[in-house]
Parts: structure tokens; sequence; C-alpha cells
């Protein structure tokens, strides 16, 4: 990569941080009206099992990056307010398996939702050129995020929980 491309990719990682930290902001709008605001910790565990329901408390905490005892904290408090429930897995009783329930999959669906609605409040506002230009800009950088390559090896990039088309 030329030094002018370098110089080029970082302008655009730094303008891709303000707009994430933008983003943020926006996002953290729709937890606040949330009706039973969760934690950003909680809220990563009901995106993980919105992705992949059912799965065992190791795979919970594989994908957080945390301690088993901390992940079985945070399934505590998102039971306590209904929206997880913990069963026995048939094939071992010593597994726990988390699952949303009903009032969990509302939230995620009012919450992305309501996230929705402030993005799309902004993104109204841009000329229509700038539109697709924004759509296929995201596309690349979704893209570019899903590839393994030899620098992000498998593991590395289930770690991160990156998904594949």
């Amino acid at each position: 990569m030329s030094a002018e491309s370098q110089e080029k990719a970082h302008d655009a990682a730094r303008v891709a941080s303000e707009a994430t930290e933008l983003m943020e902001v926006l996002w953290g709008r729709g937890r606040e009206l949330a009706t039973a605001p969760v934690s950003a910790s909680q809220l990563k565990v009901l995106f993980i099992l919105d992705d992949e329901d059912g799965v065992n408390l190791r795979t919970v905490t594989d994908r957080l990056g945390s301690t088993p005892p901390s992940v079985s904290r945070l399934c505590d408090r998102l039971e306590a307010v209904g929206f997880v429930h913990r069963t026995s897995s048939p094939s071992s009783r010593r597994e726990l398996r988390v699952w949303l329930t009903e009032s969990g999959r509302s939230f995620m669906r009012d919450l992305r939702a309501r996230r929705e609605r402030e993005l799309h409040a902004v993104i109204a506002r841009m000329p229509p050129r700038k539109r697709a230009m924004l759509l296929e800009g995201l596309a690349a950088f979704q893209e570019a995020a899903n590839r393994v390559d030899g620098d992000t090896g498998e593991a590395e990039h289930e770690r991160l929980g990156l998904r594949t088309a």
C-alpha cells in the first residue's frame, strides 16, 4: 500500500470512528427510551441470544471474552427482568442453555426499531446520491470485516463475533 493510500485509509478510519461515536449516541437514545433498560454487557448477551438462541453459557462466555461467574450474574439479572431463561441441556445436566423469552425478543425488536428510526431520521436528510454512496461503503466495510484472511484466523474471527455471509 502506497503512502498516499495509507493516509487515505487512516483518514477513513478516523471518520468511521467519529461516525461510530455518533451512532453510539443515536443508539443510546433508543436504549434510554426502553421500558426496561439494560446495561451494555447485558445487551451484548441479548444480541448473542438473538443471533443464536439456546446456546450454552460457555459459548456466551467465550463470545463476551468474560468469565463464567460474570456471565452467570449477567444472566441472573436478565432472568430477573424476564428477558432470558436457562435450562439444562438434554445431553448434560451440568451444561446450561440460555434462551430469550418472548419479552426478551420483544425488547430486541423494539430496541432495533427505535435505533432504526433514529438512524433513518439522519439518513433521510442526506441527498440521494450520498445515501447510495453510504450504502455502498457500508456494504464494502461489512464485506471487509467478514473476510477471513491470513492476518485474522478463523478462531480470532469467531472470537470477535464476526459473521460471514
